[in-house]
């Protein structure tokens, strides 16, 4: 690759270029198909006959229930309760769990669009870092001089630009911190 022309740079330039905006479009695509995924396994309702333990469970609790509301009734006669304030008991089978209130529907689509939103930036990130080194090293193969050479090996990595951190600086700088705010007298 070294005997590189400048036109085939200067293609490949824009070939990494348009690779790059069409990467960003496909994650943006992602995005929305995940979203629309997430938004389809909410809706979801599962009907007690969708499952014949659940179908054969159901019936029980009808039948149980039923059973109750006939030993209500009977009690209720005993007692002298008239029909229209007697006291009775349902059996439903709720489809959804959760995801049944808006509110909270509602709550895990603002999660589950946050988390993808990062996804989607972090791909982007991802896609422009590649795209730097892939222009990167067509450019490096161009250049011709040693000071050119040199200026381009001597650009700061991020590693410089962000250093890791040691435990030992965290807990200085809170102590500095706790420092200065008893001086200032906003701490005892």
């Amino acid at each position: 690759m070294a005997g590189m022309t400048k036109q085939e740079r200067t293609e490949l330039g824009a070939l990494i270029r348009k690779r790059e905006k069409v990467l960003k479009l496909h994650a943006a695509e992602r995005s929305a198909a995940m979203l629309a995924e997430f938004d389809l396994q909410m809706a979801q309702a599962y009907s007690y006959d969708r499952d014949e333990t659940w179908k054969q469970l159901a019936e029980d609790a009808r039948h149980a229930v039923e059973q109750a509301r006939l030993g209500i009734a009977k009690r209720c006669e005993e007692l002298g309760v008239p029909r229209e304030f007697a006291p009775d008991m349902s059996c439903h089978w709720h489809g959804r769990g959760q995801n049944a209130s808006k509110e909270r529907r509602d709550e895990l689509r603002r999660a589950a669009k946050s988390k993808i939103e990062a996804l989607e930036r972090e791909a982007a990130t991802k896609i422009e870092r590649m795209s730097l080194e892939a222009q990167t090293q067509v450019v490096a193969m161009g250049l011709e001089s040693d000071a050119a050479q040199k200026f381009l090996k001597d650009m700061p990595s991020m590693d410089l630009l962000m250093p890791p951190i040691e435990i030992g600086e965290i807990h200085t700088l809170i102590e500095k911190r706790l420092q200065e705010r008893k001086q200032l007298g906003w701490v005892q």
